[in-house]
């Protein structure tokens, strides 16, 4: 097969896992939310929506190419601790059953209201799992032939949504809304996904006959530059025909019926056909890109005690049992999990596409980073798990930058370089004393 031709096919496979149930529901939402304010809104979750996860993906790609490799400088044991969290806790219990339960509300509902969300939730996981039982062939079967029904279906709205909007951006006086629309991207969970079926697409471009390191990640940078290019496309124009319905819609809907009644403004009873295509393919796609990078992440790490059908078999069980949950919940569930995670994910994903311009004794940076910023994030979660202790709500929110949700980037920096002098300071020691 013409090698331009697999960069695609592999290029469309890394949009669509990417293109799952968040990204459907959460642009919509955010610019109902911005108003006239829909393109610093755009900017904002551009940034931690499509460039953060791309970035994830190619920090892994030039690692070693696997999950884990994102974070060795901190020792094999916090890296398979780390990102197994992250394949767990986002991939198998958030993003997966995420999938089945937005395909339930906004494919099936609106044409079979009576169907139980148990039966949905079933045939979902049955394909998931006949697409993802394969290992070799999961990326072709993605790229090949459910990407293209995906993108043409999606095509159609934001057409549709920006050449005949439904109604102009309103001014509502908006606040933060830069901060609320980076740290809703996290919501798509696409840099923890990008972690999830990144192994898979890198042993996808190595299947298609790129053998040398470097052409790999020549050959992982262009899937992910076809992939952004697709995302902003369709990010852009969802996040604007939300903005168009503020006099048409209140700001305290649901983000799965917003996205339902703008698609049948916009294209009226065809517009409810093409969305659950849309939808189907979307959620489809997404898991079995999930399943597949997370089945072979946990059978590496346990040296294959467990077997990757095994676990997909498991894991499918599973998104059957939490996605009778409704998407509200299961986002509800996520939020305060991706709160802690995703500071140190960026953290590591920064470390890793810059890491041949760190200075020596690197390791020192990685720890002083990494540990500073877990532990702002959890104190900053504290209150969403019902601790607040007024003495450090009052410090975290005097940190530099917290009121655009980044008080951990300050702590960061000053933990990485207390960490660098450290670790030059004990190597200088080592020599001394020899």
């Amino acid at each position: 097969m013409n090698k331009n031709l697999n960069i695609v096919i592999v290029g469309f496979a890394l949009f669509a896992s990417f293109f799952g149930a968040g990204n459907l529901i959460f642009p919509p939402s955010i610019g109902i939310s911005a108003g006239n304010q829909w393109f610093t809104a755009l900017l904002a979750f551009v940034l931690s929506g499509i460039i953060l996860p791309l970035c994830s993906f190619i920090a892994v790609s030039r690692a070693d190419g696997t999950e884990e490799s994102i974070a060795k400088e901190l020792g094999p044991r916090f890296s398979k601790v780390f990102v197994g969290i992250i394949m767990l806790c986002g991939s198998i219990i958030i993003v997966i059953p995420r999938t089945a339960a937005t395909t339930y509300e906004i494919g099936i509902t609106p044409f079979f209201p009576n169907v139980p969300p148990l039966i949905v939730s079933l045939i979902f996981f049955a394909i998931v799992l006949f697409f993802s039982i394969n290992q070799s062939s999961v990326i072709d079967k993605i790229g090949k032939y459910l990407t293209p029904v995906l993108i043409v279906m999606m095509a159609i709205i934001v057409v549709k949504g920006i050449f005949s909007p439904i109604g102009t951006p309103a001014d509502l006086g908006a606040t933060n809304v830069f901060k609320n629309s980076f740290t809703a991207g996290y919501q798509t969970l696409d840099a923890i996904g990008a972690l999830a079926f990144s192994g898979a697409i890198i042993s996808a471009i190595v299947g298609k006959g790129y053998k040398e390191v470097e052409e790999q990640r020549r050959v992982a940078f262009l899937c992910a530059m076809i992939a952004g290019v697709l995302l902003l496309f369709i990010y852009g124009g969802l996040l604007y025909i939300g903005a168009t319905g503020t006099d048409i819609f209140p700001q305290d809907i649901e983000k799965t019926a917003l996205l339902i009644g703008l698609v049948n403004k916009l294209l009226g009873s065809a517009g409810s056909i093409i969305l659950s295509l849309g939808v189907i393919f979307a959620c489809l796609t997404t898991a079995i890109g999930a399943m597949a990078g997370a089945a072979g992440f946990f059978e590496r790490v346990t040296n294959h005690r467990i077997s990757y059908k095994k676990i997909v078999i498991i894991s499918s069980i599973l998104g059957v049992i939490i996605s009778t949950l409704k998407v509200e919940q299961i986002v509800n569930l996520a939020g305060p999990i991706l709160a802690i995670i995703y500071p140190v994910l960026i953290v590591l994903i920064i470390f890793g596409i810059f890491n041949k311009f760190l200075p020596k004794h690197k390791k020192g940076i990685y720890v002083g980073a990494v540990y500073t910023t877990l532990v702002i994030s959890i104190l900053e979660t504290l209150p969403a798990f019902g601790i607040e202790i007024e003495v450090i709500v009052n410090l975290i929110s005097e940190l530099p930058l917290a009121s655009m949700g980044f008080s951990w980037i300050i702590p960061a920096v000053i933990g990485g370089l207390v960490g660098w002098f450290s670790y030059k300071n004990k190597a200088a020691e080592v020599i001394d004393s020899k």
